[in-house]
């Protein structure tokens, strides 16, 4: 594919929703509706789609849309006082023209800065002031780059705490294929089971495969996690900082035809895999900032001698 130049355009998306489409010099794009300050689409150099977004989303206020990339914050799942995976999904970001200085080595010039703040109606619900900070970047190769920058602003002295988590839906050939589909990374890591109350256990095997529900939070898990997927010969790597849990999620066909948001057979087709901050929450006093990254890439994988061979990527 030819090289051009990296563009960074505000256009309108579905409903009339803002949304800001990047594009980089060798051909990879991403798109983030500043409804959420949500990654949408996320494409290779030949113009593939990584991400997975309902065709029953609803792009529409105040519903979250369903697929891409959705922000959890300040609470993860129902586990809490607030609305189900937090507010931040369902608030409209603003563009930040006035970032905080990222480092020198920061490889990508194809990035955009939304920045969240609480309004009124926010603060009676969860009566805390913050600025939240997000990149969303395109490194030359293609890698999308999500950092979060969370600032405890308030005036009044209290910490506050808050869960996190980056709620990422992949699109991957049919996962009901046993092995098609697999995550590596989290073998003999303990995790809760939402299945069965948040209840403790350790993983057991030595690779996460699909056939039924699935709905865990891994704890203290490794930086480097991969889905490999043999039909699409494709691997995901998500590299994360900050971000010590991991979910892994598939609603299976039950539930999918419970939610009216996304379509019968569309659990076949995609897998969560969410750089998270679940099980210890996060406590900021005044004035601090919390920092969590993301960073996906998708890499060419084939089988060798009849299994999947991850260990060069999550070692590479």
């Amino acid at each position: 594919m030819a090289a051009g130049k990296p563009s960074v355009k505000l256009c309108k998306g579905i409903n009339g929703l803002d949304k800001v489409l990047l594009r980089e010099a060798r051909g990879s794009s991403a798109e983030v509706y500043l409804y959420g300050g949500q990654v949408t689409s996320w494409k290779n150099i030949h113009g593939e789609e990584m991400l997975f977004v309902s065709s029953k989303a609803f792009f529409k206020p105040p519903k979250a849309i369903r697929g891409g990339i959705p922000i959890c914050f300040p609470q993860f799942g129902n586990h809490g006082i607030l609305e189900q995976h937090g507010f931040a999904r369902n608030r409209v970001w603003r563009i930040d023209t006035n970032p905080p200085a990222f480092p020198a080595n920061s490889a990508s010039n194809t990035f955009i800065d939304l920045i969240l703040k609480p309004s009124e109606e926010d603060f009676k619900i969860w009566p805390h002031s913050y600025e939240f900070r997000l990149r969303v970047a395109l490194a030359p190769g293609g890698d999308l780059m999500l950092t979060s920058r969370i600032r405890n602003t308030n005036t009044d002295g209290k910490p506050f705490s808050f869960t996190f988590a980056y709620h990422t839906y992949f699109s991957v050939s049919d996962i009901r294929c046993f092995s098609e589909v697999r995550v590596e990374g989290l073998e003999t890591m303990d995790y809760l089971d939402n299945l069965k109350e948040r209840e403790r256990f350790t993983e057991q095997g030595d690779a996460i495969t699909f056939e039924s529900e699935v709905h865990k939070i891994y704890l203290s898990t490794p930086t480097k996690i991969a889905i490999l997927d043999h039909e699409k010969k494709r691997t995901f790597v998500l590299r994360k900082d900050g971000l010590p849990d991991a979910v892994v999620w598939n609603p299976w066909d039950r539930k999918a035809k419970a939610l009216a948001d996304f379509g019968d057979d569309e659990y076949k087709y995609m897998l969560c895999v969410e750089a998270a901050s679940i099980e210890k929450p996060i406590t900021l006093k005044p004035g601090e900032e919390w920092k969590g990254r993301l960073e996906l890439s998708a890499v060419p994988s084939s089988y060798c001698s009849g299994q999947l061979d991850p260990q060069k990527v999550l070692q590479g």
